[in-house]
């Protein structure tokens, strides 16, 4: 393994030493993709992007971009929700509002969806146009190590010549046999934006980050919700104490969840549809949204013929710098199986065109990458986690502080959340955090800064925060460290 604080240089066997005289090929239009292509093409090199589902891929199609525009839509019904403790009421009956009071229009909400997805994505393509990027509209797939031939859009077949390749070609949604999406009833989270009305009952599948998230956003949005975890809590893997507060959030908000439960199958009725548990017993709903987490885009990508090594899993083998088993070409984003994170995928890329065109590089470091998961609260996380912490693989102490003594947060109402603090015993550092909160996704910020630039709680708990504000937690949750003398 790589040592994290020291960059490794670039390969000067593999590519001329002017960038001018370097032809860089990437496939996939993904944030990998297009921030590898915007990368290499202002160092001066020959760029060509070639994308077979858009400009954009995945994150700004079919996943980030439209679910969080959606969830937007449900954060305000969910603010709505909670209004009543506000002293808000209605102009004409005096009644408190509430989110069952209001209709949602879901036609036109994922018509904004949709409207926002193709905006982004043409707005990424002048990018690459400007940056003078060639973008090509097709499939790519290799043709030995330093080709790719391109099927392009208009039935054209070309191959490119290239020094260095970037493999960015995303993941798909993973389908079950005994439930194969249809679009109309059982669906993957790329064809929920087709839908015109709000689903009476959707049932979700799989209670990960996608599922969770649908979860909650749909049942603010109105739909009567029964989420299906083959686990014994909701998010496996996230910080328990969110996994809780999440819990809670949706036992209030009236989510069922189906813990250790898990779907055999689903199938269409007349005017709905069954979720089969492996149990045998049967869960009769609207709409089924199978989250499963995904597969890799790599079948039939040319990999065997140029000598990528691929896990059995179907993800290509990359080292911290995106480089595979063949010099010269590279991978990033889902298809690699590092972090199904968009913000990942475009350091990987951006990663691997500085190493091939002749910059010494620093290695993606996991300890640095934050995460959030856009349910109602957020959740966010970045470094060291706990359960690390008590499987004695990391020595550090924990501090936590509830929401509930934060002046902002009882100002506007909010009475659930909480921030995490991770403390190297001796040193002080700071290894890791979480938070729960409204925006809990923007609050990490400061955290991520202080472990990966090895800040100290001292210096977190001297820096000044605006008053009232959710940002005082924290910096206060770190003074129980100063004040307890380091003990």
């Amino acid at each position: 393994m790589d040592d994290p604080s020291t960059a490794i240089p670039a390969d000067p066997r593999r590519v001329p030493r002017c960038a001018d005289d370097v032809q860089v090929v990437i496939i996939g239009g993904g944030p990998g993709g297009y921030e590898a292509a915007l990368t290499a093409a202002r160092q001066g090199a020959r760029t060509t992007l070639v994308a077979d589902r858009g400009v954009g891929g995945a994150a700004v199609l079919t996943d980030v971009v439209p679910s969080k525009t959606l969830i937007a839509t449900a954060e305000v019904l969910d603010l709505v929700a909670g209004s009543r403790e506000l002293g808000i009421r209605d102009a004409d009956d005096g009644a408190a509002p509430t989110a069952e009071t209001l209709d949602v229009d879901l036609d036109a909400v994922n018509t904004r969806v949709r409207r926002l997805a193709d905006a982004q994505s043409a707005d990424i393509r002048q990018s690459l146009v400007a940056a003078g990027v060639e973008v090509l509209d097709g499939r790519g797939r290799l043709d030995g190590p330093d080709r790719v031939e391109v099927s392009g859009a208009d039935g054209e077949t070309r191959v490119l010549e290239a020094d260095a390749v970037l493999l960015a070609v995303g993941a798909r949604p993973r389908e079950l046999e005994t439930a194969p999406f249809d679009g109309e009833r059982i669906l993957n989270w790329t064809q929920l934006y087709s839908l015109q009305e709000l689903p009476e009952h959707l049932i979700v599948v799989g209670s990960g980050v996608t599922g969770a998230e649908f979860a909650s956003a749909y049942r603010a949005l109105g739909s009567e919700v029964t989420l299906v975890s083959s686990r014994e809590k909701v998010l496996p893997g996230t910080d328990a104490d969110a996994a809780d507060v999440l819990e809670d959030a949706f036992a209030r908000r009236g989510v069922t969840v189906r813990s250790r439960s898990r779907a055999a199958g689903a199938r269409r009725t007349a005017d709905g549809v069954v979720v089969t548990l492996t149990s045998g017993e049967e869960i009769e709903g609207s709409h089924a949204l199978m989250a499963l987490g995904g597969v890799p885009w790599t079948s039939d990508l040319g990999l065997f013929t140029a000598g990528v090594r691929v896990r059995e899993s179907g993800h290509i083998e990359t080292d911290r710098v995106s480089r595979t088993s063949v010099r010269g070409i590279y991978a990033a984003g889902d298809c690699t199986g590092v972090y199904p994170l968009a913000s990942v995928a475009a350091m990987q890329g951006r990663i691997a065109m500085h190493h091939a065109l002749g910059e010494a590089v620093s290695p993606l470091i996991a300890a640095q990458v934050s995460s959030a998961i856009f349910t109602s609260p957020e959740i966010a996380v970045v470094g060291v986690s706990e359960q690390e912490v008590a499987s004695g693989q990391v020595r550090a102490d924990v501090l936590m502080l509830g929401l509930e003594t934060n002046p902002r947060a009882k100002m506007q109402g909010i009475d659930e959340g909480f921030v995490k603090l991770l403390v190297r015993p001796d040193s002080h550092t700071v290894l890791g955090a979480v938070v729960v909160a409204p925006r809990a996704s923007e609050l990490i910020l400061p955290y991520t800064l202080a472990v990966a630039h090895r800040l100290t709680a001292e210096q977190l708990a001297g820096t000044s925060t605006v008053y009232p504000s959710l940002t005082g937690s924290l910096a206060e949750v770190a003074r129980q460290k100063v004040l307890a003398g380091g003990a």
